[in-house]
C-alpha cells in the first residue's frame, strides 16, 4: 500500500480551479471534472508506464546527460558579454507558441469543431508541461548561464532546469502536429520548427544551458503525446483520493494499491 499526502495552500487550489473552469467553459464536451481527471492521470502516469514508456524516459535522461557534456562549449560558442540575471525576452520567446495556439482556437470558435478540440488540447498540454517544468525547477534550482559560468551549479537557488519555454513550445507543437491531417508532414515541420526555434533562442540569448532545453523538449513531447492519447489511456487509473481542509490550506491524500 502506497500512501502520499500533500498540503497545498487554499488560494493555490482556488486559482487552479478557476483557471481550469475558464479554460473548459467554451468546450461543451469537457467540464471541470474532466480537466481534474486529466490532471490526476497525468500526475499518476508513471505508475502505469510500460516498457516503451520507461525506454522513452531512459532515452530522455541519456539525451539530457549527453547535452550536459556540451553545456560549457555551447555557452562559449555564443560568447555572452556579461552576466545579467534578468530575462527581458521571456514574453517575446513564448509569443510564437501563443500565436499558434490562438490561431487554432480562433478557427475552432468560427465553427471548426476539430480545431476547437485541438486548441483546447494544446492549452491543456501547455499547462501540464509548464507545471512539470516548474516542479523540476524548484527541485533542482540550477543557476542559469547568465548567472554563472559553471554548468554544475545545482541547488543554488536558480531556475534554469528545465526550460519552461521549450517544454511549453514542444507540448503545444506535439499536440498540434500529431493529429490526423491532410498535410501531416507540413504540419510537423511547421510546429516542430517553431518549437525548435524557441529552444534555440533561449540558448542563444544565454537564458538556458543546452541541457535545459533538451529536458524541456522531452517534457513537452511526452506531455503533448499524453494529452493526445489520454482517452485511450483513461482506463489506466488506480487509487483513491480524499480532500479535507486543514488550517489555512487543503490536505490531499492519495492511496494506491501496489500489485
Amino acid at each position: 500500500m502506497l500512501s502520499i499526502y500533500a498540503r497545498i495552500p487554499a488560494r493555490l487550489m482556488i486559482f487552479s480551479a478557476v483557471t481550469l473552469a475558464l479554460a473548459g467553459r467554451p468546450a461543451s464536451a469537457k467540464d471541470f471534472d474532466d480537466y481534474m481527471g486529466d490532471a490526476k492521470n497525468y500526475v499518476l502516469a508513471p505508475l502505469h508506464w510500460d516498457g516503451t514508456d520507461w525506454a522513452w524516459f531512459a532515452g530522455s535522461i541519456g539525451a539530457v546527460a549527453a547535452a550536459h557534456h556540451f553545456d560549457d562549449d555551447v555557452r562559449r560558442h555564443f560568447a555572452p558579454s556579461h552576466f545579467d540575471s534578468s530575462d527581458p525576452h521571456a514574453l517575446r520567446d513564448i509569443l510564437p507558441t501563443a500565436a499558434l495556439t490562438g490561431a487554432v482556437l480562433v478557427q475552432g470558435l468560427m465553427g471548426d469543431k476539430q480545431s476547437l478540440s485541438t486548441g483546447f488540447d494544446m492549452v491543456e498540454a501547455a499547462a501540464f508541461a509548464g507545471a512539470s517544468s516548474y516542479v523540476l525547477k524548484f527541485a533542482t534550482r540550477r543557476q542559469r548561464p547568465n548567472e554563472t559560468i559553471d554548468s554544475d551549479r545545482w541547488f543554488k537557488g536558480g531556475g534554469s532546469f528545465p526550460s519552461t519555454h521549450a517544454a511549453v513550445a514542444f507540448a503545444v507543437a506535439t499536440s498540434f502536429a500529431e493529429r490526423d491531417s491532410d498535410h501531416p508532414v507540413l504540419r510537423r515541420v511547421f510546429a516542430y520548427g517553431l518549437a525548435s526555434a524557441t529552444a534555440y533562442i533561449r540558448v542563444k540569448d544565454n537564458q538556458h544551458w543546452l541541457s535545459d532545453t533538451v529536458a524541456g523538449t522531452a517534457i513537452g513531447i511526452s506531455t503533448g503525446l499524453y494529452v493526445n492519447h489520454r482517452a485511450a489511456n483513461s482506463h489506466r487509473t488506480a487509487g483513491n483520493w480524499s480532500i479535507a481542509p486543514i488550517g489555512d490550506g487543503i490536505g490531499i491524500s492519495y492511496t494506491h494499491e501496489l500489485r
